[in-house]
């Protein structure tokens, strides 16, 4: 299963740099790298990135993750996935550009859909 994280210009940046990060600074002060399904990225962008341009989405593996991913509730009750160690490049399937128009953060077409 494919979870997804929203990285910042900068953010990327430095995990391609250095092919790690703890995250972006809510992830270092909470303790782990916050990541949303692919039914959650929308209202996460939206919730924590809106009118923000310059952001990527980052997809990574849950099964890749191994045992430093837990399933924590979060939001609305939600379980929202959570890495507890460091991100690496090895971690990433695939990242693109996360393009705001009209307001919106414009996610792939079908996205949602194909984690149903």
């Amino acid at each position: 299963m494919l979870i997804f994280k929203i990285f910042r210009t900068d953010e990327w940046q430095t995990l391609r740099a250095q092919g790690e990060t703890t995250g972006a600074p809510i992830d270092v002060a909470d303790g782990y790298i916050h990541f949303s399904t692919a039914q959650q990225a929308a209202e996460t962008a939206a919730k924590h990135f809106a009118g923000q341009e310059g952001l990527f989405l980052i997809a990574a593996e849950t099964d890749a993750l191994g045992e430093a991913l837990e399933w924590e509730v979060s939001r609305g009750d939600a379980l929202f996935p959570h890495l507890y160690r460091k991100m690496t490049m090895a971690d990433v399937v695939w990242a693109q550009p996360l393009p705001l128009e009209d307001g919106a953060h414009q996610f792939p077409a079908g996205l949602a859909e194909a984690a149903e």
